[in-house]
C-alpha cells in the first residue's frame, strides 16, 4: 500500500483523540539540522469542526490487540488495517514540515501484539527522526499502558510530551468497555512520568548537559458521554489526577458513536454531548486558573453543569452572600470569583487602583466584561449608576449572554400534525372540543 494511503487511513483514526496540544518550549535546531519549538507552541490551524489542529496527527498503526467497544480501531471492528515502517512515518514528517504544512507531530498507536512490541516501534520511530533526520520539531507520544517501564522512559526522553488516555471516568466503565486494561496499568506511567519529569529538572538544574525528559510535561483524555458518569464524578476525578500527577491539561472529548454494542448509546438516537464537554472544559480552566474546587462547583445535589450559563456564573447566583465584590478594595482571589473577571483583568485591577479610584468605564478599559460583571461588582462600595438587580433578572441577562455563543440544533423539519416534541396531535387539538360535537 502506497504511503499517502496508509496515511489517509491512520490519520482519519487518530481524529478522536483530542489530548494534542503543545506549549512551554524553546527549542532550535542545531546547525544542519531542521525544527524549532517556540515559546508559544507550534502554529495553529483549525479544522472544519473547529478543532485546533498544529501536528502531523497519525497513528503508527490501527491493528489492535484489543477490543475497546468505544473505540473505532478496536480488534472487532471491520475496516483496512495498516502500520506505518519507522522509516516511512520518519520520511512523511519531513516531507510534511519541509512544504510548511506542519510544525510537529502528535504519534499515537493502537497496540500491535502487545504495549511493549508497540512502544519499541514508537521509540525507533522519534529516534530516527531526532537522531538520523536531526529533526528538533516538537513531537507529542502517546505512552502505552503496560508497557515495560524502561521503554516509556526512552520515550520521554525522545519526546516532548506524554499522555496516558485515561478514556473512561471510572474503574467499572473500563471493566465493561475495555476489559484488556485496568486503572493500576494506566496510572502506572502516569506516575513514572511525573517522576521522570521532576528528576531530569533536578538533574538539569546541576547540569545543563543532563538530558530532558517530556519537558512539556504529560497530559489525558477522559470520553464524555458514553458512560453515566456525572460532571461532578468527572471534575472530582480531574482535580486529583491535577494535583496527584501533575498533568498539564486534561482534555474531555464528547463521545462519538463509532460502535453498535449494546454497552454504548444507540447511535441512531445519540448526540454528542458538545455542550457537557464546553462546560467540563470551563469548569477545568476554574480549577487550574482561578483556585476553584470540584466540590465548589457541584455536589450531591447538582451533579451536572447547568446547561443555560457557565459554571462561573452558575456558582455565583448560587453565592449572593459573596457579592457585590468592591473592585477597589477586594484582593485578587475575590476578583476572580466575579464573573467577567479573568486573570489578566483582575491582575491589571490590583495595579491600577494604585494610582487612583477606579470607574465602571475604567474596568471595561482594563478588560472586565461588564455585561457579566455589572451585577456582582461595585466602585468604592456603589454600583453602576442605574443599575436594578434580581435574580430572575440576572439569570435571564446571563442567559440571554451565553445563547449566542452556544451550539444550536440543527433545524427539523416538523409535521403538520406534530407539536414541538415531535409528538402526534390533532389538527383540532387547541379547539374547543364543544365545537366539534355542532
Amino acid at each position: 500500500m502506497e504511503v499517502l494511503d496508509k496515511l489517509t487511513i491512520l490519520a482519519d483514526g487518530a481524529k478522536y483523540d483530542a489530548a494534542c496540544t503543545s506549549s512551554g518550549l524553546d527549542r532550535r535546531a542545531r546547525a544542519g539540522g531542521l525544527g524549532s519549538t517556540l515559546p508559544a507552541g507550534c502554529c495553529h490551524s483549525f479544522s472544519a469542526d473547529g478543532r485546533c489542529v498544529t501536528l502531523l496527527k497519525v497513528l503508527m498503526s490501527n491493528c489492535c490487540a484489543y477490543d475497546c467497544q468505544y473505540c473505532v480501531n478496536r480488534r472487532s471492528n471491520d475496516l483496512p488495517r495498516v502500520t506505518f515502517t519507522p522509516r516511512e512515518l520518519c520520511e512523511l514528517t519531513i516531507g510534511f514540515y519541509r512544504r510548511n504544512y506542519i510544525e510537529g507531530l502528535f504519534l499515537s498507536s493502537a497496540v500491535i501484539k502487545d504495549p511493549d512490541y508497540t512502544t519499541e516501534r514508537m521509540v525507533e520511530t522519534l529516534s530516527l527522526l531526532r537522531r538520523h533526520y536531526g529533526f528538533a520539531g516538537y513531537i507529542h507520544a502517546k505512552a502505552i499502558p503496560g508497557a515495560d517501564p524502561l521503554l516509556t522512559h526512552r520515550l520521554g526522553l525522545l519526546a516532548d510530551r506524554l499522555s496516558v488516555n485515561i478514556e473512561l471516568p471510572s474503574q467499572k466503565s473500563l471493566a465493561l468497555l475495555a476489559p484488556d486494561k485496568g486503572k493500576e496499568a494506566i496510572l502506572s506511567p502516569m506516575a513514572q512520568i511525573r517522576d521522570g519529569i521532576q528528576t531530569a529538572r533536578q538533574e538539569r538544574a546541576r547540569s545543563r548537559h543532563a538530558p530532558s525528559f517530556a519537558p512539556a510535561g504529560q497530559s489525558t483524555q477522559m470520553i464524555v458521554g458514553a458512560t453515566p458518569e456525572s460532571d461532578r464524578h468527572i471534575l472530582t476525578l480531574t482535580q486529583r489526577l491535577y494535583e496527584k500527577y501533575r498533568l498539564k491539561r486534561v482534555f474531555y472529548s464528547a463521545y462519538i458513536p463509532v460502535s453498535d454494542s449494546k454497552l454504548l448509546p444507540a447511535p441512531q438516537t445519540f448526540r454528542p454531548p458538545l455542550l457537557r464537554e464546553h462546560r467540563l472544559y470551563q469548569a477545568d480552566w476554574l480549577l487550574r486558573f482561578y483556585h476553584f474546587r470540584a466540590d465548589e462547583l457541584l455536589d450531591e445535589d447538582r451533579p451536572n453543569f447547568d446547561p443555560l450559563v457557565d459554571p462561573k456564573c452558575a456558582w455565583a447566583l448560587r453565592h449572593p452572600d459573596f457579592f457585590p465584590v468592591d473592585a477597589q478594595t477586594a484582593d485578587y482571589e475575590q476578583l476572580l470569583r466575579v464573573p467577567g473577571i479573568g486573570v489578566t483583568s483582575a491582575r491589571r485591577i490590583l495595579t491600577a487602583r494604585r494610582w487612583g479610584a477606579l470607574t465602571f468605564e475604567g474596568l471595561k478599559t482594563l478588560g472586565v466584561v461588564l455585561k457579566r460583571a455589572q451585577y456582582f461588582l461595585t466602585c468604592g462600595g456603589k454600583p453602576l449608576e442605574g443599575l436594578r438587580v434580581s435574580p430572575d433578572g440576572v439569570l435571564r441577562h446571563l442567559v440571554a449572554q451565553e445563547r449566542p455563543m452556544l451550539a444550536r440544533h440543527e433545524p427539523e423539519q416538523l409535521s403538520l400534525f406534530e407539536d414541538q416534541h415531535g409528538k402526534e396531535v390533532s389538527p383540532y387539538g387547541r379547539l374547543d372540543p364543544g365545537l366539534l360535537s355542532v
